[in-house]
Formats: structure tokens, C-alpha cells, sequence
């Protein structure tokens, strides 16, 4: 198959360079960040059948893996990510509760995840028996779940070292009351997204000094979902490059700019859902 058929057929979303300051480079010097990053894959192990009606063949984790390992043989600063909606979708998590999910994407090097509204399928019990199988960080910073059998089993933000540049990602998750039982999801205590994301990007960019921020988000993209979605995250919040979405399954062929609180620009991406799309940011300081 030819390379950009190929491409097309996976649904590789990529947007270019964006240019950012470093503080730990001299202006003669260039680095690049490549992130790249998928969200709402709902236990989409194998492609779509070949009778679908709409996503015939696509999809799946055979063809993730050759087009991530393509590009890490090509990219030297590689950071791959997930905004969350890993489970549920496919008779895979009904049967195994999330570990051929966890299991997947462990042998395909994810660095981080957040957690979406249905990872709360299962229940917290149902979380936790899964994640044994994640060789890879959960970033929630607005769920609080001291008073769960989750406590200490996730973190709010974490620090990835590429050559001598900083990433600093963090995870906000959606409202669960009114769109997950409550018997699932227990005594997680909801923090106010705004406040949580602002602290945590104030402490990447201020205390740590990191060079890129990045949130990823489960609130969605589009307010009939919910008042609080990306873009007023964005509008509302300082400190962050560029937000990876989820939940609202919006397919987007290259990030949007918008305007932070204090007028700068931040980016915001989202690729669909069931992994038919993996979406690629480079940045170059």
C-alpha cells in the first residue's frame, strides 16, 4: 500500500511545528517535541469489520503500533499520550475488565493517561484490579480519591525529561455525577477543573520551570455535552501550551488556537474516538 493511502486509511492528524521559547536553550540551538496522542479508544483492539458502514478496515492496534514505531525510528523526543474512554466499547472489556486494554497499550509505550467517565465502567474495584496491567502513569489532578480504594494509585502531574527540555502533563476529568452511577465511581471527590488545572500548571511552569505544559483533558469539546469543556478551560487558565481533549469524539484535522487568560496562545487538539486517528503535535524551541 502506498505510504499516503496508508496514512490516510490509519488517520494520522498532524499539525506541524509550533515554535516555542526555551529557557534552557541558546537561540543558535533547535529542539522538537513530538506528541503524539490518542483519546476515547473504547477497547478498540482490532480494526473495524469489513462490513462496517462507515469505518470499514480502520482502526486497531496492529496499525498504532507500526505508524508509533515509525515515527519514534524517525523522532528522537517522542512523548505518547492518552486523554481517556479507554474502556468500554467492544465484548474485550466486557470480558476482561480492561486488562487487554492496559495490556495494549503498555506494549505500545504509552507514557501517560487520564481517566474518562467510562474507565468508570467497571467501578473503582474494577479500575484497580486493571491497573496492575498499566505500565504507564493515571494523571487525574481533579479527582480526589483519598477516601477510595484509588488512593496513592494515581498522581496529578508528572515530569517527562527530553535531552534537557521539561514536558510537564497533567490530567482533568469530567464531572462524574449525573453521567456515571454513583455506586461506580464511590466517594471520588470532584474538584473544580479550573482551580485544579491552574495549580497544577502554575507548579510545572513556575516552581518546576518546565518548557512545555500540556493538560490532558476529558471535559469535551462541545458545550451541549457540558458547560465546562476545552475551550473555556483555556480562556480561563494560564501556564498551558496545549490541551489534549477527549469525550466529545471530535475529529479534528489540526489544533485550534485560542487565547488563554492572559492572551496567549494555547493550543487545543482531540482525534475522534476508537483510535481510527493518531494525533501529532511537534514542537520545535
Amino acid at each position: 500500500m502506498k505510504r499516503r493511502r496508508f496514512l490516510q486509511q490509519l488517520g494520522l492528524g498532524t499539525a506541524g511545528l509550533i515554535v516555542l521559547p526555551s529557557t534552557t536553550f541558546s537561540k543558535s540551538s533547535q529542539q522538537k517535541i513530538t506528541i503524539l496522542h490518542t483519546n476515547d479508544t473504547h477497547s478498540r483492539i482490532d480494526p473495524f469489520p469489513d462490513n462496517d458502514a462507515k469505518y470499514a478496515g480502520l482502526g486497531g492496534i496492529s496499525k498504532r503500533a507500526t505508524l508509533i514505531e515509525k515515527i519514534r525510528s524517525e523522532e528522537k523526543n517522542v512523548l505518547l499520550l492518552d486523554a481517556g474512554d479507554i474502556f468500554q466499547g467492544t465484548p474485550y472489556f466486557n470480558l476482561y475488565g480492561g486488562e487487554i486494554e492496559f495490556k495494549m497499550m503498555s506494549a505500545l509505550k504509552y507514557d501517560a493517561a487520564t481517566m474518562g467517565n467510562h474507565d468508570f465502567d467497571g467501578g473503582l474495584d474494577g479500575f484497580l484490579k486493571a491497573l496492575p496491567h498499566a505500565a504507564f502513569p493515571f494523571l487525574c489532578a481533579n479527582y480526589d480519591f483519598s477516601d477510595t480504594i484509588l488512593k496513592d494509585k494515581t498522581i496529578e502531574r508528572q515530569i517527562f525529561y527530553k535531552d534537557n527540555l521539561k514536558i510537564g502533563v497533567f490530567g482533568i476529568g469530567v464531572e462524574l455525577n449525573g453521567l456515571v452511577p454513583a455506586k461506580l465511581y464511590g466517594e471520588t471527590k470532584y474538584l473544580d477543573p479550573i482551580s485544579a488545572a491552574q495549580k497544577q500548571a502554575d507548579i510545572l511552569k513556575n516552581d518546576e520551570h518546565c518548557d512545555l505544559v500540556i493538560c490532558l483533558s476529558h471535559l469535551g469539546h462541545k458545550p451541549k455535552l457540558n458547560s465546562m469543556y476545552d475551550p473555556v478551560l483555556a480562556a480561563n487558565t494560564d501556564n498551558i501550551n496545549l490541551i489534549i481533549g477527549g469525550h466529545s469524539h471530535t475529529f479534528m484535522d489540526k489544533p485550534e488556537e485560542h487565547k488563554n487568560k492572559s492572551g496567549k496562545k494555547v493550543l487545543i487538539n482531540q482525534v475522534g474516538w476508537a483510535g481510527l486517528v493518531l494525533g501529532r503535535v511537534d514542537f520545535l524551541f
